[in-house]
């Protein structure tokens, strides 16, 4: 049996949509579900999310919208967005990372158009799931929850959602072909293509953004 990690966030209507696909990898892969904070992921690498970027947000809902209007898949954005998802990753954590509650977890915010915020939602989430609603707040949840971040981090995973393949990582929803392909053959990460733009240089970089600068006209 190979493994493989998923890394998500319950923010992301992208770790949504990948979700839906994870079932297309071959049945000898064991998933294993990694909840981690997204917010962590872009502090450390100093990025902004998606919807922090005004256009880049429409775009992302506009786009969201129509992928999984495509694939036939239940979609709904919440009430609002983006939205503090600490309570549902805890959540996840106190249920065990069961496929079955990260599941349940997602469809209950991205098929509903409920509100994150309504404490009713999380309240029913963790009835389902048999949770005590103390349990997420427990500090060996929220530590659970700030490691698994840091360990993905440290795995160089910087977005959400993320496969890690035997230590090779798979980003994003549409990530799952170019999986796929490497779970039926590793070779084609190595390919001498593959190799040279690992090393590739970099030829001109930014200088640090001066928030005090109007953009160049």
């Amino acid at each position: 049996m190979r493994q493989a990690d998923w890394y998500f966030d319950f923010i992301s209507p992208y770790a949504y949509l990948g979700l839906a696909r994870l079932g297309e990898l071959p049945p000898d892969v064991a998933i294993r579900y990694r909840p981690v904070l997204f917010a962590g992921l872009l502090d450390y690498w100093q990025q902004k999310g998606p919807a922090e970027i005004a256009p880049k947000r429409l775009w992302t809902y506009r786009s969201c919208t129509w992928m999984a209007s495509q694939r036939g898949v239940p979609f709904r954005f919440p009430a609002t967005h983006p939205f503090n998802s600490l309570p549902y990753l805890r959540l996840a954590i106190a249920a065990g990372n069961s496929e079955p509650a990260v599941r349940l977890i997602f469809d209950a915010l991205w098929t509903t158009a409920a509100d994150p915020a309504d404490g009713r939602v999380l309240a029913d989430l963790a009835q389902a799931l048999a949770v005590d609603p103390k349990r997420p707040s427990h500090p060996e949840v929220k530590e659970a929850l700030r490691g698994a971040t840091q360990q993905a981090i440290a795995a160089g995973v910087f977005g959400v959602p993320t496969l890690a393949i035997d230590g090779e990582l798979f980003w994003g929803a549409d990530a799952t072909d170019f999986a796929k392909a490497y779970l039926a053959d590793p070779r084609i990460v190595s390919t001498a293509e593959m190799r040279r733009v690992a090393d590739l240089p970099v030829g001109a970089a930014r200088p640090a953004a001066d928030p005090r600068r109007r953009p160049s006209q």
